[in-house]
């Protein structure tokens, strides 16, 4: 597959993912939103890294390694909004906007 298919999959991933984002009011649609993003973010750095440096092994190292850093900061962001959901039956962005006051 050549870089222009990647990078228009990426591209496709992160505007799927800011449409998410933008438009959902529940706080696990619009982390699944920002999710897509980094995503789309992670595999287009990968294509090109790849492309650039085929026979390297930094940019699989470096992607293995945000993917799981992405993976660890959604299981903390739904242990937070599983304990906002327990304590306050809070589970939409405006009323997790009304927790400040």
């Amino acid at each position: 597959m050549s870089l222009e298919l990647f990078l228009l999959l990426a591209a496709a991933l992160f505007g799927v993912g800011l449409f998410g984002a933008l438009t959902q009011q529940s706080i696990v649609m619009l982390m699944m939103g920002l999710e897509l993003m980094l995503g789309g973010v992670i595999a287009g750095a990968a294509a090109v890294w790849h492309h650039i440096a085929p026979a390297a092994a930094d940019g699989q190292v470096l992607v293995v390694l945000a993917v799981t850093v992405m993976a660890v900061e959604m299981a903390v962001g739904f242990a937070v909004v599983t304990a906002l959901f327990r304590t306050r039956e809070v589970d939409m962005t405006d009323m997790a906007a009304e927790l400040k006051e």
